[in-house]
């Protein structure tokens, strides 16, 4: 497995489309004026790298960090062939891989990209400009083929656009010519996987006072982090693609060269959890704690690890500890509600769910587990009050109807169940339990008939639960 670093950023405004959709050819007229060629160079003046940018604003301009790495300076390269030196760099987001950079350029035909603030849809067409391998504005489409939550990070977006050596910080705008990524990573092992980080990065980037490169240069060789965000970057890359096996000990290189690096600490912690390590992954959310005391969510990684290693008190004690510091997480107070019912504790299991649906009346797996709690217990008429509003929040989930079927069987309101099931099984016709489920409310009502289509129907679905079933129509 091999990296090349490209940068990727998903920018997003507030504001409606500016633009409606265009026909290709017009929109790469439009949008590559606002691509940019970056050269850097070393202290001797000799070529570093080569990369991309693009502007945002008049004289500001947005790359990867990493394009800048070591240089002490650089130029940008106009679509018309202009050349103009950078003048210094605004503000740096190591994690993100993200530079603003100052330049001082005639604005004549550059329109700056706009940002838009809806991240793009999985499907979505896109069109990446860049400078791969020095072939400066070459133009590369494809579509958003995932977008996946990162704990802790943010959005990262996986596109088919083609990225090559070179496209660092290429933008990358939608069909309207609106801005939504900043090409950033791209993975290959046998097939290519070209990710990007999410805008809101790019938005959050807060202009400081010019720093020159020098200064960077300087700055980044007495500080640890900048070394220590080269892998973790590399590491979110594997993260985003859920390969923790990979990601794992690149995190951990990233904390080796600065032990003080919380975040890095945190996905050590997160992919020692995801690998079944929990003793591992408690050790790493200590180190997180010690340097952010203050920080929520090391608290809820050590619930989860004692919780996975059947440590129920000091499970609940750190979810806790997390509600302290945030004391409106919903998925926090639904996790102490897991844990108590792995401790067969009903009463403190059901009071969590509830607790959890008031901070989240959406919170659509609380009811669920709210209800199974209530049905397990025998207080039927409340699992299906929790059933009822588990289908209204989940109105195509078959499973749903399942259940408050179940419910009305039990509390013998026989018609309520039968419509339940039937429910279910138009939302999922090869649903085995619906069937049999109203095949006994069927024969709760004395219609045999009835029972008998359904088992006809479930000997083709499920074999077991269809000979369970002849066996309670045909008594012996």
């Amino acid at each position: 497995m091999r990296f090349i670093f490209l940068s990727f950023f998903v920018i997003i405004s507030l504001a409606p489309a500016l633009f409606a959709q265009e026909a290709l050819p017009d929109l790469v007229r439009r949008i590559k004026p606002s691509a940019v060629a970056i050269e850097t160079f070393n202290a001797r003046g000799d070529k570093l790298t080569r990369g991309s940018g693009f502007f945002i604003g008049p004289n500001r301009i947005i790359t990867n960090r990493h394009v800048i790495d070591g240089a002490f300076k650089a130029e940008i390269h106009l679509s018309n062939g202009s050349t103009y030196p950078v003048k210094g760099v605004l503000a740096i987001d190591g994690e993100g891989d993200i530079a603003l950079l100052q330049v001082d350029v005639p604005m004549l035909g550059v329109n700056p990209l706009s940002l838009v603030r809806t991240s793009p849809q999985e499907g979505e067409s896109i069109v990446v400009i860049g400078n791969p391998f020095g072939f400066e504005g070459s133009v590369s489409n494809g579509i958003v083929s995932a977008v996946r939550d990162i704990p802790n990070y943010g959005r990262i977006i996986q596109i088919t656009a083609p990225i090559s050596p070179g496209s660092s910080g290429s933008p990358v705008v939608n069909m309207s010519g609106q801005l939504v990524g900043v090409a950033t990573l791209q993975l290959t092992d046998g097939q290519s996987l070209n990710f990007a980080v999410p805008s809101e990065r790019v938005a959050q980037l807060q202009a400081g006072s010019l720093t020159s490169f020098a200064e960077i240069v300087s700055s980044s060789r007495r500080n640890k982090r900048a070394a220590a965000e080269q892998f973790y970057g590399k590491g979110l890359g594997f993260l985003s693609h859920d390969d923790w096996t990979r990601a794992l000990p690149l995190f951990e290189r990233a904390v080796d060269i600065d032990a003080d690096y919380a975040e890095a600490w945190y996905q050590v912690s997160y992919c020692n959890g995801m690998l079944g390590r929990h003793n591992e992954a408690l050790r790493a959310s200590r180190q997180v704690i010690r340097l952010k005391p203050d920080w929520p969510e090391p608290h809820v990684n050590m619930g989860h690890a004692y919780s996975r290693l059947g440590q129920f008190q000091d499970a609940i004690n750190s979810y806790k500890q997390a509600l302290r510091l945030d004391p409106y997480n919903a998925d926090v107070q639904f996790a102490i509600g897991v844990v108590y019912g792995k401790w067969n504790k009903p009463d403190d299991e059901i009071l969590a769910y509830r607790k959890a649906i008031t901070l989240n009346p959406e919170h659509a797996g609380a009811y669920e587990r709210l209800g199974l709690t209530y049905f397990r217990s025998s207080k039927f008429k409340e699992a299906a009050a929790a059933f009822d509003q588990l289908r209204m929040l989940k109105p195509g989930e078959a499973k749903a109807s399942n259940y408050l079927g179940e419910a009305y069987l039990k509390l013998n309101k026989l018609d309520e169940s039968i419509e339940a099931f039937k429910q279910a099984t138009r939302l999922k016709p090869d649903f085995g339990a619906a069937y049999y489920n109203m095949a006994l409310g069927y024969l709760a009502l004395g219609d045999r008939d009835s029972a008998l289509i359904q088992y006809n129907i479930l000997k083709a679905i499920d074999g077991d639960l269809a000979e369970k079933l002849f066996s309670l129509i045909n008594p012996e």
